[in-house]
């Protein structure tokens, strides 16, 4: 093996290197003085210095990365800290602001812990749960009106106690009552009314207007047009309301279609109009479902011929709608039939409707 100069050289310098880092003069001395000083301490502190040097080193093993502390970690350094004079100098494994801030929370967490009262005793669940039944109807109840309520059960409780709990049966408080608390208090007296666009075979528009009861679900009237106008919208509303049966308020949207000669005849027969709020479907709800059976359950599945033909197919689909489809809205009841105890002795007849897209189940008579 041949060995070169310079590769002789720089072996020279390495062994030089290590040799001097070995014999670091001054590593030497700091080690000599801190060996002095520690002659001179006594055995109970090098004793604890011992013990805190030894846990730090264990903790260090523990990991190759960043040393992770445990539960009982903190408290063993804080206690070395606590019995150490230069302590500072032993724990080198955090950082002394670190212990600081330990201490601190330590000392907020031992102040929390005294300073916490005995509370009084919680309320009985029945207690609980009668409250937020008041609360809930008795949508215009307060706190001190359920208070009152509770006392005439010999029941005491607090107003704040109560305000809680009506914070969690009722959630943001609104101004006002529901619009469907408005529509349960007026449904019997409200009709309803809009339109259902569909199309010919040529793509051309064709209007359906209908005439909703709330209370019952009932389509009190259904007629067809091409080209809608005011004065057409308004005489619908005359032969609705011809026979004398006319309602306290009648729902309906802003569409140019209906205008100020519709408000007039509504006027004339003694109805107030409401006109729903602008991208509000949910205040004519009841409209709206209609608009969404007659077209999942008939016009998605007929082609509608002019108008003629879709007065039929809305004629048609009216009556049974009225007469024998159930409605979930009203307990599955169907809204132009009382309720009978069906005979099951009898047999069940299917009598077809709309050719056949629909039946009508019943006990022979």
């Amino acid at each position: 093996m041949e060995f070169s100069l310079a590769r002789i050289t720089a072996w020279a310098k390495s062994l030089l290197s290590r040799a001097w880092a070995f014999f670091d003069p001054r590593r030497g001395a700091s080690a000599i003085a801190a060996a002095a000083g520690d002659v001179c301490r006594s055995r109970r502190s090098l004793l604890i210095e011992n013990a805190v040097l030894r846990h730090q080193l264990g903790i260090l093993l523990r990991s190759a990365r960043r040393p992770k502390l445990r539960w009982v970690d903190r408290p063993l350094l804080l206690l070395g800290a606590r019995l150490l004079e230069r302590w500072r100098a032993a724990i080198v494994i955090v950082c002394p602001e670190t212990l600081i801030r330990w201490h601190r929370a330590g000392f907020r967490l031992f102040w929390r812990t005294r300073s916490r009262r005995p509370g009084r005793s919680p309320l009985p669940a029945e207690t609980v749960e009668l409250i937020r039944d008041m609360a809930r109807r008795g949508r215009l109840w307060g706190a001190e009106r359920i208070r009152g309520e509770l006392l005439k059960l010999g029941i005491r409780v607090s107003k704040r106690t109560i305000q809680k709990y009506l914070r969690e049966a009722r959630g943001p408080r609104r101004g006002g009552q529901t619009w469907a608390t408005f529509l349960r208090n007026h449904a019997d007296r409200t009709w309803a009314c809009d339109f259902i666009q569909a199309y010919d075979p040529l793509f051309r528009q064709v209007y359906a207007f209908f005439i909703v009861h709330l209370g019952s679900r009932q389509v009190v009237y259904a007629a067809a047009c091409r080209h809608p106008t005011q004065e057409w919208t308004a005489q619908q509303l005359w032969n609705a309301t011809m026979d004398g049966e006319a309602p306290k308020i009648l729902l309906r949207d802003r569409d140019d279609k209906y205008g100020a000669s519709f408000d007039r005849v509504a006027a004339g027969v003694g109805t107030r109009v409401i006109k729903t709020a602008v991208k509000a479907p949910n205040m004519n709800a009841v409209a709206e479902r209609f608009v969404g059976s007659v077209r999942r359950e008939m016009l998605d599945h007929v082609l509608v011929l002019d108008e003629d033909h879709l007065g039929r197919l809305v004629r048609d689909y009216r009556q049974y709608f009225n007469e024998a489809r159930p409605h979930q809205g009203i307990g599955q009841r169907v809204p132009g039939r009382h309720a009978m105890f069906a005979d099951l002795t009898k047999s069940i007849l299917a009598r077809p409707v709309l050719g056949g897209l629909h039946h009508d189940y019943q006990r022979a008579a």
